[in-house]
């Protein structure tokens, strides 16, 4: 089979059957290319179906010396592996090259994360008086409230709000949607903004759904939150380098550390896998590990 018809098929595949958003499809296509430049260079020219595992180690291998990190040649794996699950379901291929194929170890980084201080601090260095102030308060409270990601926010919608139950309905990687529970505090920053702020703001077409605007009626974009965020951090004197991605994991973090269920945490965040989310149980036990020295009269 000839890898640009293998590489469409893939890729109608992952857009139909497994409903992947076209930005996921894209990352899954540009680890093919890969494949596909590695085996093109290779004196036999090798085809998807003829490629072993041997060679498919010379590729990792191949990218390795490229230079690339760890992280990046995992989800390169992740997208061979699913390029061939494909090709198995298509009868392309009788067995699996891939399936013994290894991961590189990949050392996890702890996220940082905010004190509930640091939080309050940030929430409370926002000017109320302008009407952005109203709005970047909820954008703040609703990031720390739900754990959301930032493109989540972004894309948030009025009519994804339940905020009399307390829930928001996101959709995340994938398109996959799911419901998230609120906080108060959330959900009270939320409706001022909603019922004496943004009905005043006059909304570009095709924006009457979204929640957060900006002065001209537009969605706001992902490097706003990035620089409001930035800013507040500046204004506080925060010594530290603090995205939007740190609300998601001090929501969890704090979650985990107060006891919650990590099927529970994992369901909230969105993430596909629990090993994702078991990330926050290394993050409680150094939190266990700083109490004790701390406060231990035997430290």
């Amino acid at each position: 089979m000839e890898w640009r018809s293998a590489i469409k098929g893939f890729q109608a595949y992952l857009k139909l059957e497994k409903s992947l958003a076209d930005n996921s499809i894209e990352s899954y296509s540009r680890d093919i290319e890969k494949l596909f430049q590695f085996a093109d260079a290779q004196q036999t020219q090798l085809k998807p179906e003829t490629i072993t595992l041997n060679d498919l180690r010379l590729f990792i291998a191949w990218v390795n010396e490229l230079g690339m990190i760890p992280s990046s040649q995992a989800r390169i794996l992740s997208g061979i592996k699913a390029f061939y699950k494909y090709l198995l379901m298509e009868d392309i291929i009788k067995t699996d090259p891939s399936e013994l194929l290894e991961s590189p170890r990949i050392q996890r980084k702890l996220p940082d994360t905010l004190s509930y201080q640091d939080i309050n601090r940030l929430i409370a260095a926002i000017d109320l008086s302008k009407p952005e102030g109203v709005r970047n308060k909820a954008i703040l409270e609703t990031l720390y409230g739900s754990g959301l990601r930032v493109s989540e926010l972004t894309e948030l919608k009025l009519s994804n709000l339940y905020l009399d139950i307390e829930f928001i309905k996101v959709t995340g990687k994938g398109s996959k949607e799911r419901l998230v529970p609120i906080g108060a505090e959330a959900i009270k920053a939320l409706k001022i903004w909603i019922e004496h702020v943004r009905v005043h703001t006059a909304i570009k077409k095709g924006e009457e759904d979204i929640v957060f605007l900006n002065r001209r009626g537009s969605r706001l974009s992902r490097v706003y939150i990035f620089l409001l965020i930035k800013e507040l951090a500046v204004r506080i004197g925060l010594n530290k380098a603090i995205s939007p991605h740190t609300f998601r994991h001090s929501f969890a973090t704090h979650l985990v550390e107060g006891g919650a269920d990590l099927r529970a945490v994992q369901e909230m965040l969105g993430h596909e896998s629990i090993t994702t989310t078991e990330i926050y149980t290394h993050l409680d036990r150094e939190y266990l590990k700083s109490t004790i020295s701390q406060f231990h009269p035997r430290s």
